[in-house]
């Protein structure tokens, strides 16, 4: 069954402690946590502060994509704030194996990502090292766009690669325009953890939104 990550950019800021638990507590597996700079995408979100004032208030599982120009400065500082996972892109000026192990020696899981431009092939050779593969379904930086399906042949490429290395434990993620419809086609391809962020926090029924992305 898939997991789900809902995405709190989607979230009240106003009442952010409160929209975490109440996704938490209608079925979600963890909080998707997405960090922009204004520089490597177009639009600026939130930071470590924001990261350390959630951990005081929830135990939850907190996935923290990095949408930033040099994750590997900020990487550490993101994991003592709290991240329990830090996953950065591919397409960013930090040395991938380098980013990773900085993640790791902080005794965190380590994930990177890739845009849609990027073919799935680029991740395989870090494929060992990672817990998860983001596979972005839309341009990072913004909530609300609609879903590419050209992100479907690099879910099932990623799949395929990892079973045939036995990572069996890998996580292959996929966010951007994620609902009930399109969260089925990425599972049927191989993705087993979902974001979804405005299908799930503007619901009227939260605890049905998310259970109709556990595939």
């Amino acid at each position: 069954m898939t997991k789900v990550s809902p995405s709190i950019l989607s979230a009240d800021f106003a009442n952010l402690e409160r929209d975490c638990r109440l996704v938490m507590d209608n079925g979600a597996d963890m909080l998707h946590i997405d960090v922009m700079d204004g520089v490597f995408v177009p639009n600026i979100s939130y930071g470590i502060p924001v990261v350390k004032s959630l951990r005081k208030v929830t135990d939850a599982f907190f996935d923290v994509h990095l949408m930033i120009i040099k994750p590997h400065l900020y990487a550490k500082k993101f994991c003592e704030a709290g991240a329990d996972l830090v996953s950065f892109h591919i397409e960013s000026e930090s040395d991938v194996a380098e980013t990773i192990s900085i993640i790791k020696s902080c005794g965190k899981k380590a994930g990177l990502v890739i845009k849609p431009a990027t073919p799935a092939e680029a991740v395989f050779p870090y494929l060992d090292q990672l817990d998860l593969v983001l596979v972005m379904s839309v341009e990072p930086g913004f909530g609300g766009q609609g879903f590419m399906e050209n992100s479907l042949g690099k879910l099932k490429a990623i799949s395929e690669e990892a079973k045939r290395r036995g990572l069996n434990d890998l996580y292959i993620e996929v966010d951007g325009g994620i609902n009930g419809t399109t969260g089925r086609l990425c599972a049927e391809n191989g993705a087993n953890l979902l974001v979804a962020g405005s299908y799930v926090f503007g619901a009227q029924d939260v605890k049905a939104a998310i259970d109709s992305l556990k595939i």
